[in-house]
């Protein structure tokens, strides 16, 4: 099966919510990512999609020149199978296509595994946002990417694609719960 990444559409919100309600412990209002489709101008939402099933979606707001990716989640039954690398992939190619000169995020400090990924993706520390989370008062890590034309990076999203290209597709975890 083969992940598809496009952008997110009015019927795809009862899906993403459920995500959202699976991914985070104080998820946005169902309202506000109609009002972001709908209302903000500055907003580019994807999702991934493999065969039937909506697995992960994402949020970026194109502000001048700066991409900064407000939201991520993968469905926790789909993770560790580089959904996430594919949506993120997806997000700095429409950076670059919309003439951004970096792309920033905020992660949660606790958040290892996204760090990680943004990490391999170029994404560097550049500070600090105390109690940034409302739920526990967690510090958000800042993150930005070297400039988004700089060759090194171009060549480093270049080697990644080509990477994960290679790789095996998803596998609908219902289908391996019957293989143990």
């Amino acid at each position: 099966m083969k992940v598809v990444v496009e952008s997110m559409r009015l019927d795809d919100l009862p899906e993403v919510h459920r995500i959202e309600k699976s991914s985070f412990t104080s998820p946005w209002p169902e309202h506000a990512y109609r009002s972001e489709l709908e209302t903000n101008r500055l907003a580019h939402y994807l999702v991934a999609r493999v065969g039937d099933h909506l697995v992960g979606y994402g949020g970026l707001w194109l502000m001048v020149d700066e991409a900064h990716i407000t939201t991520f989640a993968i469905h926790p039954a789909w993770r560790r199978q580089r959904i996430g690398e594919r949506l993120l992939l997806a997000f700095l190619d429409l950076a670059v296509d919309h003439g951004a000169h970096e792309a920033t995020l905020e992660v949660r400090l606790s958040n290892l595994a996204a760090r990680r990924l943004y990490e391999k993706y170029g994404f560097r520390p550049v500070g600090l946002r105390p109690r940034y989370y409302s739920d526990d008062n967690e510090d958000a890590l800042i993150m930005t990417t070297e400039p988004l034309a700089d060759p090194r990076m171009r060549q480093r999203i270049e080697r990644l694609r080509a990477a994960l290209d290679a790789t095996q597709p998803p596998v609908d975890p219902d289908e391996l719960e019957g293989t143990g």
